[in-house]
């Protein structure tokens, strides 16, 4: 069974840092490209990083800086590393794998794109 598991987030203060894992079971992550999407209320989940099987990173513009992805084969996982946290990126965590693609490219607008989702981690940023 293909499963992505998600942990590390939780709550912080403004400014402060956290790391996300997305476990992956049932397939090896590094055959695929990973993204992490996150949702926040009231508004339309959003593409925020993704790596590609060539170890291409891509980032949405806000967070661009602030977030790492990498991506540990030996461990089948990949990292969101969130560093200078605002009350803006409260928000829903979600890995998505695209498995059935080439691996080399970023879909943050689409989500069809990405056949296997994690169950979601929540972020929450206070001032």
């Amino acid at each position: 069974e293909v499963q992505l598991v998600e942990s590390g987030g939780g709550l912080v203060q403004t400014g402060g840092s956290l790391r996300l894992s997305c476990a992956a079971s049932g397939f090896t992550l590094d055959r695929s490209a990973i993204a992490w999407f996150r949702q926040a209320p009231g508004k339309e989940r959003e593409g925020v990083a993704c790596i590609t099987t060539g170890d291409i990173t891509y980032y949405e513009d806000s967070v661009k800086g602030r977030f790492t992805i990498s991506r540990d084969v030996a461990k089948n996982t990949v990292y969101l590393q969130m560093n200078m946290l605002q009350p803006e990126d409260t928000a829903l965590y979600y890995c998505a794998a695209d498995w059935a693609g080439d691996g080399t490219s970023w879909y943050p607008h689409n989500e069809m794109q990405y056949d296997y989702w994690g169950q979601g981690i929540q972020v929450t940023v206070f001032s």
